[in-house]
C-alpha cells in the first residue's frame, strides 16, 4: 500500500512546476529535487547524479552530507545503483545493500558503513534520452510500493523535462546570438566587398576573392577582416592600397 500522501504529492508537482517558470537556476532546482524526493517516500537520504559532455555521471545534489559523500564514492568507484540505472535506462528498486555485494562490491560496503541498508535508482529520462540518475537510500530494509515507485519515477521524469527544456532554451539563445552575429558579420563582408572593389577597381566577385585569400593566408577571420577594410583600411594595406 502507498506511503504517500495524494495532498503532499500534489504540493509537490505544484512546487516543480511554479520553479519550472520562474528563473531557473539549476543547481537550485535538482537540490529541491533530491530534498523533495526524500520527503515523499519517508526515505532516509537521496542524492542526484548527472551526466557530462563525456557521458559520465558527476554528482550534482544530495539531500544531506552523508549522502553527497556516498554519491562521490560512487561517481569515483564507476559502480552502483545509480551507475547501472544509467546504463541500462531503467530503475532499479528494492535493493537490499546487505545481499549486493557481489552486484557492487565497491559500493555495497561503504553504502552500509554510512547506515544504508537499501536503494532505489530513477533515471532521469526523456524516451531514450537518459541524462542522469535518482538514488533513493533507506536506513531500513523494505520494498517501495509499486505506486510509490510510479510517482518517484514521475517526479524524476519532471525533473528531466525541466533540465531538458532549460539547455534548449539556453542552446537557442546562444543559436540567436550567433546567427545575429553573423548577419551582422555578413553585412560588414558586404560593404568591405563595395568598397575594394571600389579601391583595386575590379568587380564585386574579385574583391571578395581578394579577402578570402588574404584572411586565409594571415590566419585571420573573414569578418575581422572586412571589418578592417571599411573602418581601419590602414590595419590592411596590403588589400586597401590601389
Amino acid at each position: 500500500m502507498s506511503t504517500l500522501s495524494t495532498d503532499r504529492v500534489a504540493e509537490v508537482f505544484v512546487e516543480f512546476a511554479d520553479t519550472l517558470v520562474e528563473e531557473f537556476d539549476v543547481v537550485e532546482f535538482l537540490q529541491m529535487v533530491a530534498t523533495r524526493a526524500a520527503e515523499l517516500v519517508d526515505s532516509a537520504a537521496a542524492g542526484l547524479l548527472l551526466a557530462d559532455g563525456q557521458g559520465q555521471l558527476q554528482f550534482m545534489a544530495a539531500s544531506d552530507e552523508r549522502t553527497h559523500l556516498l554519491e562521490l564514492f560512487q561517481v569515483q568507484a564507476v559502480e552502483g545503483p545509480c551507475q547501472d540505472c544509467y546504463r541500462e535506462g531503467s530503475p532499479v528498486v528494492n535493493a537490499d545493500l546487505t545481499e549486493a555485494h557481489d552486484r557492487w562490491p565497491q559500493f555495497t560496503p561503504r553504502a552500509l558503513a554510512t547506515g544504508f541498508r537499501s536503494v532505489h535508482a530513477f533515471p532521469l529520462r526523456l524516451r531514450q534520452d537518459v541524462i542522469g540518475a535518482l538514488n533513493m537510500f533507506g536506513t531500513q530494509e523494505g520494498n517501495l510500493d509499486p505506486t510509490d515507485i510510479r510517482v518517484i519515477q514521475a517526479l524524476a521524469d519532471i525533473a528531466t523535462i525541466g533540465l531538458l527544456q532549460e539547455r534548449a532554451v539556453r542552446e537557442a539563445t546562444v543559436l540567436s546570438q550567433q546567427l545575429q552575429s553573423a548577419l551582422q558579420s555578413r553585412v560588414s563582408i558586404e560593404q568591405a566587398k563595395g568598397a575594394l572593389a571600389q579601391i583595386r577597381g575590379v568587380g564585386v566577385d574579385d574583391a571578395f576573392d581578394l579577402m578570402r585569400r588574404f584572411a586565409r593566408s594571415h590566419n585571420l577571420a573573414l569578418s575581422d577582416v572586412a571589418r578592417d577594410v571599411v573602418l581601419a583600411p590602414t590595419n590592411v594595406p596590403e588589400l586597401t592600397q590601389p
